[in-house]
């Protein structure tokens, strides 16, 4: 892991120049990733890291004038060109990743809360990942420009993705018909929810499943899904009902045209003596078979339960102050880098948190962790 972290990171730029430069730009990355998968969080504590560790790290790169400040670290990440943070990661994502024929692919964005400042009126850093559900890993990700919001970073992160042959899921700030295109033209298909931003559409696709239900499904090609799942105290009771759409139903039936079936999921939750009810709709690209279909809508929750929760509870995204010109978005790589690098090892059963504890008290183990395969 080791060379494949020197080979794909060595490209990057170094924003210095030449008569600052006292430290290596690939031993402060060398350094920040191992850091990261240490448990560090801030700048000081990757310099804590490197001064402890500095004879382990001496293992695999000179780190000839010792460990850099905590101040020439954050000057120096803040600096970097995040484009080329992400074409590195992107192709190092390549390389461990299985294929994603078939593989559901979930986009959704994520805000770090406390990256904003108020003395320039900056934004939090907002962004959008690609989450591999089968291979619960990070794909890719896209910053959402200061004055945009999702619809315009989720067509930029499909672009640096190849989904050839896998199943896009959105939630529903992505159902913009350009998005839909997008996703057919690079080969993929989708499942994108329903809701009020669409209301023409979401109206029209609610009025054909009353439509259908009072017809008792005796015109309209359809599949029904049932399941129910209990733990915890509750028991929940899941419908999904998949129905073939005539295109001419849809007012803008030109630039949803791709739409094959919509889908009805209704969820029924009982807790005690209480029932609670939800019923959600969705548009695809897919052919009729409600259980694949259900398995791919409960599947898009990955990128909030493993991915968005993991950054917060173990990585503790949300209370970094990181903020610095392009540091927040340099170290959400480089956490989502620790995070890929955490799921694929298969040497311990543990936890995340607890790999991250073991990465940083074990060289051995940490060793394992970056130079698996080496």
């Amino acid at each position: 892991m080791t060379n494949n972290f020197i080979t794909y990171f060595s490209i990057i730029e170094d924003p210095r120049i030449d008569r600052c430069k006292k430290h290596e730009l690939i031993d402060i990355l060398f350094l920040s990733i191992c850091a990261v998968l240490s448990g560090a969080e801030g700048w000081e504590d990757i310099e804590d890291f490197g001064h402890v560790k500095i004879d382990w790290l001496k293992r695999y790169l000179p780190f000839a004038n010792g460990i850099p400040k905590h101040d020439t670290i954050a000057r120096v990440m803040s600096r970097l060109d995040p484009v080329a943070i992400q074409t590195s990661f992107i192709n190092w994502v390549n390389e461990i990743a299985e294929q994603v024929d078939g593989e559901v692919i979930a986009i959704d964005g994520k805000a770090a809360r406390r990256s904003f400042t108020t003395k320039d009126r900056k934004n939090p850093l907002h962004m959008v990942s690609a989450w591999s559900c089968g291979n619960g890993l990070v794909l890719g990700q896209q910053k959402v420009d200061d004055k945009s919001n999702e619809i315009t970073a989720i067509p930029k992160l499909l672009d640096l993705l190849d989904v050839k042959g896998a199943t896009v899921t959105l939630d529903a700030m992505g159902c913009q018909h350009a998005i839909t295109k997008k996703i057919q033209s690079k080969g993929a298909d989708y499942v994108i929810a329903l809701k009020g931003n669409q209301s023409t559409l979401n109206e029209e696709v609610q009025a054909w499943f009353h439509k259908c239900h009072r017809e008792k499904l005796a015109n309209t090609a359809h599949s029904i899904y049932e399941h129910i799942d209990s733990g915890h105290g509750r028991i929940e009771e899941r419908t999904c009902t998949q129905l073939e759409i005539d295109n001419n139903w849809i007012t803008d039936n030109e630039n949803w045209s791709s739409i094959q079936t919509v889908v009805s999921v209704e969820s029924k939750r009982h807790i005690g003596d209480k029932m609670t009810s939800e019923t959600r709709y969705y548009i695809s690209s897919l052919g009729l078979n409600a259980e694949r279909l259900n398995g791919i809508i409960r599947n898009h929750w990955g990128v909030e339960n493993c991915l968005h929760w993991t950054l917060d509870m173990t990585f503790h995204e949300d209370d970094s102050r990181i903020r610095r010109g392009n540091a927040a978005e340099v170290m959400n790589a480089f956490r989502k880098l620790a995070l890929n690098i955490v799921k694929t090892d298969t040497t311990k059963k543990a936890s995340m948190k607890r790999k991250l504890k073991m990465a940083a008290l074990d060289d051995d183990f940490r060793a394992e962790l970056l130079l698996r395969g080496n």
